[in-house]
This record gives structure tokens, sequence and C-alpha cells, in this order.
């Protein structure tokens, strides 16, 4: 029998490329470097391109099943509680797309991806193993393990998240950027959101330096809240408690109604954002990164996971048509997926700064176009994203 394949992670990116792979004929082995496997975080966004991932990886019944459908997307001015701009997500941006628009939370989606891999007989997860690096050899790798000896596998995919071990050695550049932009999260029960904001929509006020998110969850029993500001900070942090006041610091120019999605809020925890400078090189002969560990970026256009499934279609697609030569199937990966995400990345570092957070002049001309678009416009701007192209080239 062949060699397996194995995979650093098994967050979303991880475990969809372990489901791919599989799908594709490979044996997986997963290693995760937690005791146990399990999501933290609150909500995430599901694109059509999310819903394009699912069903190449056969699991599209069971995350639709999870998934909570928004009527739209839809930006308010934070200052004065006006609308700026609708992109409705209901039948015409579904015959656009060929799918829908959601949001889910987290830790859902990762249980339908566990579920799934666990049914798989070609997947083996491994918990409590952290990859160090590895030492390619002639069609093999070695995996380089902490307090274990080398695993021998035909390929590794370094799916190991922002501080990943494999890019470290495959890249070099440990740094991460810090943006500066403190994101604190929670989640609350629906009866204690204000019946004002309960909107069935992916709702998002844009103020100076600022922005508030908020939209439902678990079939509308919860509102995922997302509260981000400049801060300036220089260190990164993850997970980090604060009370209500802390969050509530420089929101003076913010209008009332929004307001109430920090004063609701409860249990408040802090994210300082960060990502990397877009790479050209994501392969080592049979080693290669995916998701954050390739292309980590700022949350702006709420497309992290979606890219991670997009990099597991495309590398198991790559992988099961190749056959043996795993390494040619890697390097068409890199190539049909590193300008795609570098792109992704740069524009989520624009809509931050410009659509999402600018002020005077800059806010005023925003405001204006945004507000003139149709539907279809809105459509036509969003193709790039959402279309079917960017899975297998």
């Amino acid at each position: 029998m062949a060699e397996p394949i194995a995979i650093a992670g098994a967050g979303i990116g991880g475990l969809s490329a372990a489901l791919g792979l599989a799908r594709a004929g490979h044996e997986i082995i997963v290693l995760e470097q937690a005791p146990e496997l399990g999501e933290i975080g609150a909500g995430i966004q599901l694109g059509p391109n999310a819903f394009h991932s699912f069903d190449h990886l056969g699991i599209g019944d069971e995350a639709r099943a999870v998934a909570v459908y928004v009527d739209a997307l839809r930006m308010m001015d934070a200052t004065d509680g006006a609308e700026i701009a609708r992109m409705d997500t209901g039948t015409a941006f579904r015959a656009r797309f060929n799918n829908p628009y959601a949001v889910v939370h987290r830790g859902e989606l990762h249980t339908v991806l566990q579920n799934a891999c666990r049914a798989n007989a070609r997947i083996d997860i491994r918990t409590g193993v952290h990859v160090t690096g590895y030492r390619t050899g002639d069609r093999k790798v070695d995996v380089l393990m902490d307090g274990g000896d080398p695993l021998t596998v035909r390929a590794l995919i370094g799916a190991d998240g922002l501080r990943s071990k494999v890019r470290e050695q495959m890249v070099g550049d440990s740094d991460l950027r810090v943006s500066g932009h403190a994101t604190y999260r929670t989640v609350i029960p629906t009866e204690k959101m204000p019946p004002d904001l309960r909107w069935n929509m992916m709702t998002l006020w844009a103020g100076p330096k600022c922005h508030l998110v908020h939209y439902p969850l678990k079939g509308g029993e919860l509102f995922n809240l997302v509260v981000t500001y400049h801060r300036g900070m220089t260190e990164p942090v993850s997970g980090q408690p604060v009370t209500n006041a802390e969050v509530r610091q420089g929101f003076e120019h913010v209008c009332d109604q929004a307001l109430q999605i920090i004063d609701f809020g409860e249990n408040w925890k802090l994210w300082v954002l960060c990502d990397r400078d877009p790479i050209r090189t994501w392969t080592d002969g049979t080693v290669a990164l995916l998701g954050d560990a390739a292309h980590p970026m700022m949350q702006y256009l709420a497309q992290g996971a979606c890219m991670a499934m997009e990099d597991a279609v495309n590398l198991s697609h790559h992988v099961g048509r190749t056959g043996d030569d795993i390494e040619g199937a890697l390097k068409t990966y890199e190539e049909q997926r590193a300008a795609r995400t570098a792109r992704v990345q740069q524009t989520a570092r624009l809509f931050g700064d410009f659509v999402f957070h600018p002020s005077g002049a800059t806010a005023h001309a925003r405001n204006t176009v945004m507000r003139n678009r149709t539907q279809k416009e809105w459509h036509d701007r969003a193709d790039w994203l959402y279309a079917r192209n960017g899975l297998t080239g």
C-alpha cells in the first residue's frame, strides 16, 4: 500500500484537504496539536464559493443544514444610522452564483467536517501531535514532531495556521504583520439582542477607524457580534477576555442604535488582527502550504475559511488527477491558487481602510458611490470572488 499523505492541522482547511484527498483515493493522516478536535471562535460568513467547495467535498447537504441564510448584506453608517447600501442575497443572487450566501457558527461547520472525515476509512486523525518541521527525501517526506519519531509520508500539507511551522521552515518569514486593529467578538442569545437590531441580515456599521457587525446564528437562536477599532496595538492577542467598558473606548462618535451592539454584548474577547504579505512560493517538493499557512488575511472580505476550502478542493483535484506525480500536482495547485489568494489578501486590506473605516470626504465618496449601485452592479462586482472558477482552474 502506498505511503499516506500527512496534513499538519485539523482546522477547517486541514479537514477539508483530508476529505478531498481521501475522496481522491489517498490514505490520509491528520496531525493536530490540540489534545482534542474543536474550533474556537464564533460566526463565520459563507459566500457562494464556500458552497461550491462543500459540494465538491461531498458535504453540501450537511453544510446547508447548519447554515443560516441571510436576506441581504447591509452596510449602515455608524455615525448617523442611515443605510449606505444593501446587496440582496435572494433569488437573483442565487441565480447568478448558483448558490446562497449564509452564515454559520464555526464550531458547527467544523463538526460537519469532522463527522465526514471520521466516517471515511482512509482518514486517520491524531491529536496531541505538534509538527515542528519536515525533511524531504527521494519521493518522500519525514514529518518532524515534538517528542516523537519522524513520520515518513508521500507528501505533507501544512495547514497549521497563522503561525505555521511548515511555512516557517519553507519560507522563513516568522514575523507576523500586526495590523493594530483590535477586534472584539461574542455571541449572545437572540432574546438579549436589541429588538430593533434583530435583522436577518449580515449587517455592518461602518465608521471612522471602526466598524460593528451582527448577524444571526443557529437557526436564529443566537446573534454573532463583532466590533473592530484601530487601536494601534503592536503585539498579537488571541481570545483575551475584556470588559464592555474596554470595548466601548473610542466609540463616542457612533450612533446610539449601533452602540447597543457593544452595550448588550456579554463576555467579549479580544483579538489583534494579523496577516502576512502574499508569497509566490507555497511548495517545497512534495510539501505544500494551505489556508492561513499560505495566505493569512484580514477579515474584511470574510473569506479566510472560504479560501482555505477552495485550496483544499483545488489541491485534491490535481493530486487526484496526476497519480504518482504529487510534486507536479502541488506545483499546479500553487500556480493556480497563489494569484487568486493574493488578490483576496490585498483587497481585504483595502476594504478595511477605504470601505469600512474611512472618515470625512472619503466616507462621503464611499456613501455616494455605493448608494447608486444597482443589484446587478453589486453582483457584477462580486463575480470574481464568488464564481466557481476559483476551485479547479
